[in-house]
């Protein structure tokens, strides 16, 4: 019987999903020039699976997004902008 309660134990910690942690990261997408520049980014971040919320700062040119870091990474947030038309980088 211990060895069964074991089993399920040890099944249930190796099929439970891995949690990411919740992460921002600022992007710097300097060719943001018009109105409607920020709109096109935040489409094409939102689309990205893992992203849980996007802010444009369209003054600074900055895009700050939050995202689940099991699901995606910063190189595809900017992967993201660039195939927009808005290349981007990782501000530290």
């Amino acid at each position: 019987m211990k060895n069964l309660a074991a089993l399920i134990v040890l099944a249930t910690a190796i099929s439970a999903p891995a949690w990411g942690a919740t992460k921002t990261a600022t992007l710097s997408v300097s060719g943001m020039t018009c109105a409607t520049c920020p709109i096109t980014v935040k489409k094409a971040l939102s689309k990205v699976p893992g992203v849980e919320k996007t802010t444009i700062l369209f003054d600074k040119k900055e895009a700050v997004v939050t995202f689940d870091d099991a699901k995606t990474n910063t190189q595809v947030l900017v992967s993201a902008t660039t195939d927009a038309g808005y290349p981007s980088t990782v501000k530290n």
